[in-house]
């Protein structure tokens, strides 16, 4: 198994649908979600985070259209806090609005902005639900005056027929998810695997043209996640050997992912010691700070 590519962050999900040049694709799945028929893909003006100020976070995928902000994430573990992630992303979606327009924050009017829409794009192996919402009032202790809800859906292949049949994009995505998983289970070589599920996609596929020109890209993108979450679980092993906390492993390796932190600030956050965080960063192929 080659290296995982150490300089190539972004996943498959954002690759397809936060890309420019497929607006009809990120539009297409808007009007499933919500059940709206919008027309011109134009409508969409992407402001995903590079890199938010605070805690070096990116978001997988935001934009405006219309009076709504969409947030999304792509999940392949259950991750309970993503309340809390989408609570900071707002922030700096939010604050980047408020550069970028002419609200004005101390006005005696009511300032109107786009209303926000969290979406979480669950396609791990673990089986979750196809639908359900998670609360970042759950992680308080008593009540709380802020709340942040998150929709997350289930996109594995053949979950949520009906948004899936009212996405092409989206539903080919999760075809050539599940299929590079079972063609590796079969031949144990992800590349291997990718190659064949990219040869075998249906010609009518609308994604196939722009997965096929990207094909260096996309196997690199499934390479650095397959490397990452095998690093992760042989972390949560190591864990369970020596009576760690594999809470603790996961939480370094999102901090991880995420890039730009120090190491010294994921070891606080996560209680591992900056040794065991370096060690972690090196085996998924992260340069750390």
């Amino acid at each position: 198994m080659p290296e995982a590519n150490r300089e190539y962050k972004d996943r498959l999900f954002k690759f397809i649908f936060g890309n420019p040049e497929n607006k009809e694709w990120t539009l297409s799945l808007y009007n499933a979600i919500h059940g709206t028929s919008y027309t011109n893909p134009d409508d969409i003006q992407f402001n995903t985070i590079d890199d938010a100020v605070y805690m070096g976070m990116k978001n997988d995928l935001s934009y405006i259209i219309h009076s709504a902000m969409e947030i999304y994430e792509q999940q392949s573990s259950y991750n309970p806090n993503m309340p809390m992630r989408f609570f900071l992303y707002s922030g700096s979606l939010y604050e980047k609005y408020i550069a970028s327009t002419d609200y004005y924050l101390y006005s005696s009017k009511l300032q109107k902005i786009p209303r926000p829409a969290c979406i979480c794009f669950y396609n791990g192996t673990q089986d979750e639900p196809e639908r359900q919402v998670l609360r970042l009032s759950d992680a308080y202790d008593g009540d709380g005056d802020i709340e942040v809800c998150v929709t997350m859906l289930n996109v594995n292949y053949g979950k949520n027929k009906a948004l899936m049949d009212a996405c092409e994009p989206l539903k080919e995505y999760a075809w050539l998810v599940d299929t590079v998983r079972k063609y590796q289970k079969k031949k144990n070589d992800l590349e291997s695997a990718i190659d064949a599920t990219i040869e075998g996609m249906p010609e009518d596929y609308v994604i196939k043209p722009f997965i096929v020109a990207h094909q260096a890209e996309v196997k690199k993108m499934f390479i650095t996640e397959y490397d990452q979450e095998k690093v992760l679980e042989r972390g949560r092993e190591e864990a369970k050997q020596e009576g760690r906390d594999e809470r603790s492993i996961e939480v370094a390796s999102d901090m991880l992912k995420e890039g730009n932190q120090p190491v010294s600030f994921i070891a606080k956050i996560s209680k591992l010691s900056e040794t065991s965080v370096r060690k972690l960063a090196s085996q998924m192929g992260i340069t750390t700070l």
